[in-house]
């Protein structure tokens, strides 16, 4: 059973950004489901991340309604339930 499957995860990333791979290989490794969102390329999405977490720096999570500015397994597990 897929641990994500009552949560929504949308990472936003950029290709060049190490903690970007680390965070999305760290999701695929729980067998967590996410959407990968590349603001490098989509100027929309990434307007709509600084507009909801008030940062541009990459990764960030949206998990459910929370925001996850960085690569904080602390609170990304926390708010997994893992």
């Amino acid at each position: 059973m897929n641990k994500s499957s009552s949560h929504t995860v949308t990472v936003f990333s950029t290709p060049t950004c190490p903690y970007c791979h680390m965070v999305k290989e760290y999701l695929q490794g729980k067998n967590i489901t996410f959407d990968d969102v590349d603001v490098s390329r989509d100027q929309t999405q990434a307007m709509a991340m600084v507009q909801k977490s008030g940062q541009m720096g990459v990764p960030q999570l949206w998990i459910d309604n929370d925001v996850v500015v960085g690569f904080n397994k602390p609170v990304i597990d926390n708010l997994l339930n893992l």
